[in-house]
Parts: structure tokens; sequence; C-alpha cells
């Protein structure tokens, strides 16, 4: 393979990752969750996620 070509293909295929991952981690929080803890849920995930990515 074109090694000019690897390096876009990593970028994306690891936001992909990043992205997927975080879209599971909200959706397996949000199960079986009550209406009213849902926003405190999301901003948990959304921490755990920025500290995954080194946001913080």
């Amino acid at each position: 393979m074109n090694p000019i070509l690897i390096w876009p293909t990593v970028v994306l295929s690891s936001l992909v990752i990043v992205a997927a991952t975080a879209a599971l981690v909200a959706r397996f929080a949000l199960h079986n969750t009550k209406s009213e803890h849902r926003a405190a849920v999301l901003a948990a995930v959304a921490d755990i996620v920025k500290a995954v990515r080194g946001k913080r």
C-alpha cells in the first residue's frame, strides 16, 4: 500500500473507532436508566470519554 495513503487511513480508522466506542458506552449507560437520571449519566459518560481522549 502507498505510504501516503496509510496515515489518513489510520487517522480515519481511529476516529471511527473512538466515535463508535463513545456511542456504545452511551447506549449501554442509558439502558434501563430512568428519565430523571439520564442527564447525569450522559455527563458522566462525557467525562469518561474526555479522560480517555486526554482532554482532562
